[in-house]
């Protein structure tokens, strides 16, 4: 019985904290879908409304409360159609939303983005060089280029490789989901028995990836071949489902030393 009571006692201590806790991380998220939805508009007009309510009440209007009371239904209606699109946007964000996700989110996303760019521009036969960040800041070399921070999408990557545009030569530079900056010039690799065959963009990849933790990705212009350079190694030409599970273990468990070399078909050159 004792026992009982003082789990009830616990329990009376930690309902107040927990009522606390559990609101603040439903007004987060309301605060966060929000913002995202550009759903200001629907709690501007619930705002006026609830105001004229509350005067209405406080004030004893009768009239006023009699008529909101039968036209509550016609806008609770009226505000479906006109915010329509505002409320399919909420309702699409909860359900598409990591409730109890608070850190980074996973990473899989922009890398299939740079991994269908570089398949396409790899059928052009169009050189493409992306650099993911990770540990060592690239400072120096971001500022070689010109500085974008764009979301990174497919087709923003194909525009920049695929075209004969200023950049178009150079290296990307991918951090945390965003192109930081293109156009840049990366440290051309001092190894003396390099193949003759790699062009410059797979000596700068590897260049790069000796003097940094950086993982670069490499579409040759030559074969089409993709290759992935990262701890002053260079993997030509891998498969799809090889490159993404490199990269995916690369960034996000960089900080563990995780042997991915099995991945890797022992038939594939390395540098």
């Amino acid at each position: 019985m004792n026992a009982f009571n003082g789990f009830q006692t616990f329990i009376d201590i930690i309902r107040p904290i927990a009522d606390v806790l559990i609101m603040t991380f439903l007004l987060y998220k309301a605060y966060q879908i929000i913002v995202k939805t550009n759903a200001m508009q629907i709690i501007k007009a619930a705002v006026i409304v609830a105001f004229f309510y509350a005067f209405a009440v406080i004030f004893k209007l009768s009239t006023l409360l009699w008529i909101l009371a039968k036209i509550a239904p016609g806008l609770a209606v009226g505000f479906a159609i006109v915010f329509q699109p505002e409320l399919r946007k909420v309702f699409l964000k909860i359900g598409q939303n990591e409730w109890f996700s608070f850190g980074n989110r996973s990473r899989h996303t922009y890398v299939d983005a740079v991994l269908i760019a570089a398949e396409t521009l790899s059928k052009m036969k169009k050189g493409m060089l992306v650099v993911f960040s990770r540990h060592t800041r690239l400072g120096d070399i971001i500022d070689t280029g010109t500085k974008i921070n764009a979301d990174i999408s497919s087709a923003l990557l194909v525009t920049i490789f695929g075209h004969e545009t200023p950049l178009h030569d150079a290296a990307c530079i991918v951090q945390n989901g965003k192109i930081i900056a293109a156009g840049c010039f990366l440290p051309l690799s001092e190894q003396y028995d390099i193949k003759k065959t790699f062009g410059t963009r797979h000596r700068a990849a590897l260049g790069l990836c000796e003097q940094t933790d950086a993982v670069v990705l490499v579409v040759s212009e030559e074969t089409g071949a993709i290759s992935l350079a990262y701890d002053s190694k260079l993997h030509y030409d891998l498969k799809t489902d090889q490159i993404t599970k490199i990269l995916t273990d690369l960034l996000e468990i960089s900080s563990e030393q995780k042997t991915i070399e099995d991945t890797i078909d022992e038939s594939k050159a390395t540098v």
